[in-house]
Order: structure tokens, then C-alpha cells, then sequence
């Protein structure tokens, strides 16, 4: 967890953008939290909503935000079940052979961003 978060937080400093960086095991649980004081505070909770939602669908946010548009087949899905799902790129699954083990979110700078952060922090791992 803590190897993901610096590495997310080099990405992120390196390009000057101040995020939250949130850590999930397989369960859902907390493993690490990390929110830079210059973000903007709703981004301590959208990257946490974008750690659970990869979770539970065990895929990149970036990959299903389609599907949850007003035409798209999953349209409900946000408010299927008790805690929020956010379909915002910047929630990647984290595999460890083969095996979906936890995932990461970050929140507070554009979408794309958050994704290429959280795929570099990834790619540390």
C-alpha cells in the first residue's frame, strides 16, 4: 500500500497536481490514505469511492464510465447498492497473480490524470 501511494504521489507531484491517494484491500478495508493539504477536500472522498467502485467491478473506472450514462446498459448501477459507487477515471483494480487483491484511487486532478496516476503507481508496484 505504502509503495502505491509514493509512487502515486511522485506521479502526481511531478506534474504539479495536488491529489488524495486511497488504498484498498480485497475486502474493502482501508490500507493506506494519503490526501496532499493543497487538494481539494472532495477529493479524499472521490478517490476512496473510485478505489471501491474498481473493487466491486474489478475493473478501471476509466473502462466502465460508459456504461453508466443515461443510455448506457448499467445506468442504475450507481445507486444499486448501499455505499456509492463514483464512475470517474482515476480507480484501478490491483492484481496480484492473477488474484484481485485490493485497489487504488485517486481524486483531484482531471480524470485523466488521476488514471495515469494511479496506472504509474501501478506499474511501481
Amino acid at each position: 500500500a505504502e509503495t502505491l501511494v509514493l509512487a502515486a504521489r511522485q506521479a502526481a507531484d511531478a506534474a504539479g497536481v495536488p491529489v488524495s491517494i486511497t488504498v484498498l484491500d480485497a475486502g474493502g478495508h482501508l490500507l493506506a490514505f494519503r490526501r496532499d493539504e493543497r487538494a481539494v477536500l472532495i477529493s479524499g472522498e472521490t478517490s476512496t469511492a473510485k478505489a471501491y467502485t474498481a473493487l466491486q467491478l474489478n475493473a478501471a473506472t476509466a473502462d466502465v464510465a460508459d456504461l453508466v450514462k443515461p443510455d448506457g446498459p448499467f445506468h442504475s448501477l450507481p445507486t444499486a447498492l448501499g455505499k456509492p459507487l463514483l464512475f470517474i477515471a482515476g480507480g484501478v483494480p490491483i492484481h496480484r497473480d492473477g488474484q484481485l487483491i485490493g485497489a487504488l484511487g485517486l481524486g483531484g486532478g482531471a480524470p485523466e490524470q488521476d488514471h495515469g496516476f494511479a496506472q504509474t503507481a501501478l506499474q511501481a508496484l
